[in-house]
């Protein structure tokens, strides 16, 4: 028989499962594992040790979605021996902090809030000098809450750049490419307007490969990209004759070598420059690999750097299961497969949704008629697209219950509107701002054979 509902234990283990995943990747807790202040007025960070008696002053900057916490964390630590900061988080992930200014903006699409919290940041780091030291906080959504284009490309052109990025279904790598060509503070920008200060960055990856100049852009980082590549992007989803006008004229101006590039491996201003990542989806992963072993389920990560189109990456999920259930590879029931990345969805409709909630309901298909499976997929950051659901979750019996509702989950996706679907269903995930962001965590459950 079709359950009514999800499975009551395999629901309840697997969102137990995904709150120890995303306690393991608390942004305070992060930052504290990797920087300590020692007697003698030292700070250190892992094997690094740094004379704070030597720096005139200390600033604190940053952006995304996890910074708040992070900054809590620094503040704790250093106290009073922080003259100032300002860090810019998504709507509804600011705390009250003490001596570090907290200014929220939108995400993904930036706004004028973005902006002006990024003129105040670069108005900072504009008189550093040689004596100081800036701590930079970066985490997921940086891209967007860093907000500075270049000179001849207005915010509203970003936006509209921004916008076609999004619903063309490139990759993250493909998107900050474009980015740090476009902005004064991405890609090397922050180390570039901070130096000749010091610079200690902590950063929560939110990117498949944790690649340093991808997340959040790199702003204290070089950048191994280019300006040709950023004009390949536009080619390859045959957007370049729909970007902004300004947009084409920067980026094929930087490509001819009349432009500036970004700053590259070797520059000086990176010389005085540690990066440390400090929270990691593989963490996560690992974390929930240990909750799932204490309910008693045989763990197995695929990987931390799954990418893809949604839809497919359900499919070939739900057949990992399937093949758990029927002949116990690649690994016997009860079991909970784990993996992590950022997946991608190109927009064909109209409806409301996430890459987390069109994976789920494109494994619901796929999980039609199956017992003993289900699927969870959620953003570790509990915000999934543009909707205030992390995920959703999902098993064989989905369909059917749907159909009792009259819904078809076939028409739902294909126009997009995953979040109505569940939402209708009962089976979205809503944990509110987690203030953390690692990308996404994807568990499917096998559970025994009953008694």
């Amino acid at each position: 028989m079709i359950p009514t509902a999800p499975t009551a234990k395999l629901r309840e283990d697997a969102l137990r499962i995904f709150q120890a995943a995303l306690a393991a990747v608390d942004p305070e807790e992060a930052v504290k594992r990797h920087l300590r202040r020692l007697r003698g007025g030292r700070l250190a960070l892992d094997g690094d040790i740094w004379e704070l008696d030597r720096f005139r002053r200390i600033s604190v900057v940053g952006a995304g979605k996890a910074t708040a916490p992070m900054a809590k964390a620094v503040e704790d630590l250093l106290g009073e021996r922080i003259e100032g900061g300002t860090i810019v988080v998504k709507d509804g992930h600011g705390l009250p902090l003490q001596r570090i200014a907290v200014r929220e903006a939108a995400h993904p699409v930036p706004d004028r809030r973005g902006e002006r919290g990024t003129a105040e940041i670069l108005e900072r780091l504009s008189g550093c000098g040689p004596e100081d030291l800036v701590i930079v906080l970066v985490s997921g959504g940086a891209s967007a809450l860093l907000t500075a284009p270049v000179a001849g490309v207005s915010l509203e052109e970003k936006q509209a750049t921004t916008r076609l990025l999004l619903a063309c279904g490139a990759t993250i790598h493909e998107m900050n490419t474009v980015r740090k060509h476009l902005s004064r503070a991405k890609g090397g920008g922050l180390a570039r307007a901070a130096h000749p200060a010091r610079l200690i960055t902590l950063i929560l990856s939110d990117v498949v490969g944790d690649d340093l100049d991808v997340i959040g852009s790199g702003p204290t980082v070089p950048d191994a990209s280019r300006y040709e590549e950023a004009v390949a992007v536009f080619r390859r989803y045959r957007l370049w004759e729909r970007i902004p006008e300004s947009v084409r004229r920067h980026l094929t101006e930087g490509a001819q070598g009349n432009i500036p590039e970004t700053p590259k491996p070797g520059d000086e201003i990176f010389a005085g420059s540690r990066t440390l990542i400090v929270g990691s989806c593989l963490q996560a992963l690992e974390a929930a690999l240990r909750a799932a072993e204490t309910r008693g389920y045989r763990g197995l990560i695929l990987s931390s750097k799954i990418e893809g189109e949604a839809r497919e990456i359900a499919r070939a999920l739900v057949a990992v299961g399937k093949e758990a259930l029927h002949s116990g590879n690649p690994l016997p029931p009860p079991a909970c497969i784990l993996a992590g990345g950022e997946t991608t969805v190109t927009l064909r409709g109209e409806g409301r949704g996430g890459r987390n909630q069109e994976l789920a309901l494109a494994g619901a298909i796929a999980l039609e008629g199956t017992a003993r499976l289900l699927l969870l997929c959620a953003g570790t950051d509990g915000t999934d697209g543009p909707t205030d659901a992390a995920g959703a979750v999902a098993d064989g019996g989905t369909v059917a219950r749907a159909g009792k509702l009259g819904l078809d989950p076939r028409d739902f996706l294909e126009r997009n509107d995953s979040y109505t679907f569940f939402d209708r269903l009962g089976e979205l995930i809503r944990t509110g701002p987690t203030r953390t962001n690692v990308m996404d965590v994807y568990l499917l459950l096998v559970g025994g054979k009953d008694p």
